[in-house]
């Protein structure tokens, strides 16, 4: 027995010591496959980082949202950190029969738990196979691979459930209510031999042993590689959601690169900075993005989930080329990956021709199509929806900057956009000059410019940012009057820019014109600056984000408000008093810019309930996991070819909930939403109206029977 106990020893401590080498062979892999991108910033709010980590890492709180596999996942996550405990239990049993961890009269208590924990997991395992092959919800991936990890986990489990009971039939031990499984087991093999009993322990024990270790080195290489990046990932995320990073467009003439090899955005894998590598590990492949992103479910070709795995196998290839690292190990039994071939070729010499065969392998072409970068409307739903939290949307954008600045292709729709932006400073081409006609639709309404406070030499507190939309869309011009026609009632001393008003620049960034972006940031804040422009307000949400997030990067910051949070606190306040009464059964719905990138909700919706007859039903789809009207990214600007139309869809989810009115806060939303009552031929019987508008419905009700 001495030198049977012996031998196990020996093949243990050598089975452990090679599954901790090829754990940390793979990691290490992983990590110089990551370093061949750009470094990335990093601030040290380590407070807000770490307060992040203990809500979606071990609060569950991005996996929750889906009740059912959130549950599932949180019995399997914390199962399975308690669970190590029984693992390292069972270790010792094996090591030094009639041992057991060192817990004095508190061990029955930890058996019974540990037994407890185990059925928890076999359970969660049981519904996870079920969601996944019984159920078949459509997220979810099926086939061998997808299901090895539940193998893994069933066999661990099962294994010490067995071992424990064989090893209670070996030592003659009687059944107790501290290990109730392991006593059924027990009972269920008290007919074996002491001898017998003890082989079949040291089976189970061999499997289970073999099978953590064989799961600790699968994981890094696998989807589940999320559990040791997605830590990472929630802790280095973007503090300020969506926020895209500024390109240095500083050249340095003097570089020994020639013109052709200088190029913006992403056009290699290795541009990428590393923190969005870590996304690509970090992908848990769930399907929760590709579920709720709005291009995918209208048909089109983008699939969120297919754009992290597609881009991070493409960097495990090509790191296996540059590296000379194997991607998958034990690396004689991959052999025949081409991962691993590249690997080889590099490392006995033939590096150029493994650098080669992956290079004429193009990211924007052969690995992400051109239509998948056009598809997306940055609406960050399936960022919100990611339990890993990766950044799909920037990602996306890069590779569009590339597309646009360094390869000259865009739409020719959205290149129409930015041309006439560049020209005249909106989408349209209209006439600079004409920007201020609006006002001339109410001359009643006091809607001061600078220039014209300048000469009268009063100031103003509040710069009306009222936005391309604003001042040039018909339907869009009646927003910023009702919205001008309460901050004269509520005394809000406020100007616009006028003819000086151009374009906050976002159609252009999330186009992927970064260069022309630029161009606009730069004119407008000399121009605040110049006026002394310390709060801005405005209807338009992504100039709302655009100002408040982005131009900071570029040396301004402002006090910047939306209009309904400007209203809100004057309808909290008092200094708005919706008075008439509006019988209407509105449903609301909510700007990506506003809701996802800025947390704005509630605002809105509280103006809403204040006022009298109105009844407020919540779409499905509301809030944080409201669905785009299709309008972002530049789509309000090209038209979709393929699938169905996006804001027809999300129409159809109004209509359900049988309004008569579907309100919004941002002139894009609306618009879409108008034509897609038009599309469904439902507008006779569904308005459309932004809060602003149904507000001063409200509150100028006088007003509006005088002028009846």
């Amino acid at each position: 027995m001495d030198t049977f106990l012996l031998l196990n020893m020996v093949a243990f401590i050598a089975i452990v010591i090679y599954g901790l080498y090829l754990f940390a062979k793979v990691v290490a892999t992983r990590v110089a496959y990551i370093r061949l991108g750009k470094k990335s910033e990093f601030d040290r709010d380590f407070k807000e980082r770490f307060r992040r980590i203990g809500k979606i890492v071990f609060g569950q709180s991005k996996l929750l949202k889906d009740k059912k596999s959130g549950t599932i996942h949180v019995m399997m996550f914390y199962g399975f950190l308690l669970v190590q405990f029984g693992a390292l239990d069972m270790f010792v049993k094996g090591l030094a029969p009639g041992n057991h961890l060192p817990f004095g009269p508190l061990y029955p208590a930890f058996t019974f738990f540990q037994e407890i924990v185990t059925l928890t997991i076999l359970v969660a395992v049981i519904w996870a196979f079920y969601r996944r092959y019984i159920e078949k919800i459509v997220r979810l991936k099926r086939g061998f691979k997808a299901g090895l990890v539940l193998i893994f986990i069933g066999t661990l489990m099962i294994s010490v459930l067995l071992g424990n009971g064989f090893a209670m039939v070996w030592h003659g031990e009687a059944a107790t209510w501290s290990e109730p499984i392991a006593s059924l087991v027990a009972l269920a093999f008290g007919w074996l031999s002491p001898l017998a009993a003890m082989i079949l322990f040291y089976v189970a024990w061999w499997v289970h042993t073999v099978t953590i270790l064989t799961f600790l080195v699968y994981v890094p290489q696998s989807k589940h590689a999320h559990l040791l990046a997605a830590p990472v990932n929630v802790f280095l995320s973007k503090r300020v959601p969506g926020k895209l990073k500024k390109l240095d467009f500083d050249i340095d003439e003097d570089a020994e690169e020639s013109e052709e090899e200088i190029s913006f955005g992403v056009g290699k894998v290795e541009d990428f900075e590393q923190h969005q590598m870590i996304d690509f590990y970090a992908c848990v492949e769930c399907g929760r993005c590709t579920d709720v992103c709005p291009a995918s479910g209208s048909g089109k070709m983008l699939s969120p989930m297919d754009i992290m795995v597609k881009v991070r196998d493409h960097l495990t290839a090509k790191g296996a080329a540059v590296t000379g690292k194997s991607p998958w190990v034990p690396s004689y039994a991959f052999s025949g990956t081409s991962g691993n071939q590249l690997a080889s070729m590099t490392q006995s010499g033939g590096q150029q021709a493994a650098e080669k065969s992956i290079q004429d392998i193009s990211l924007i072409g052969d690995v992400i199509t051109e239509e998948e970068l056009a598809g997306c409307t940055t609406c960050r739903n399936c960022e919100d929806a990611c339990p890993v939290m990766n950044e799909h949307v920037g990602t996306i954008i890069d590779m569009r900057r590339y597309l646009v600045m360094t390869e000259g292709k865009m739409n020719q729709d959205q290149q129409r956009a930015v041309m006439n932006i560049e020209r005249q400073g909106n989408p349209w081409g209209l006439s600079k000059k004409d920007r201020i006609k609006w006002r001339e639709l109410d001359e009643t309404v006091y809607i001061p410019t600078v220039k014209e406070l300048k000469k009268e030499e009063k100031e103003f507190e509040y710069l009306f940012w009222v936005s391309s939309m604003g001042a040039y869309d018909n339907r869009s011009q009646k927003i910023a009057l009702a919205f001008a026609k309460l901050m004269n009632q509520a005394g809000i001393s406020f100007a616009i820019m006028g003819n000086k008003e151009a374009n906050s620049g976002d159609t252009a960034r999330r186009i992927g014109n970064e260069f022309l972006f630029q161009e606009i940031a730069e004119k407008n804040i000399k121009e605040f600056e110049k006026n002394g422009v310390t709060k801005i307000v405005t209807i338009d949400p992504h100039a709302y984000n655009i100002f408040k997030n982005e131009y900071p990067d570029f040396g301004y910051e402002a006090e910047v408000h939306h209009h309904t949070q400007m209203l809100y606190d004057l309808v909290m306040n008092g200094k708005l008093s919706p008075q008439g009464e509006i019988n209407e059964r509105l449903t609301y719905h909510d700007s990506c810019y506003l809701g996802r990138y800025n947390g704005v909700y509630d605002p809105p919706r509280e103006i809403l309930k204040s006022i009298p007859g109105l009844e407020l039903v919540e779409m499905d789809r509301n809030r944080e996991n409201g669905m785009c009207c299709g309008a972002g990214g530049g789509l309000m600007w090209s038209e979709e070819t393929t699938g169905n139309r996006i804001n027809v869809s999300r129409t159809e989810q109004a209509m359900k909930v049988e309004p008569t009115m579907i309100s919004s806060a941002c002139p894009y939303c609306l618009t879409m939403l108008s034509d897609g009552t038009k599309a469904k031929e439902v507008e006779e019987d569904i308005s459309t109206m932004d809060v602003a508008e149904i507000l001063a419905l409200s509150v100028l009700v006088e007003e509006q029977e005088k002028s009846a």
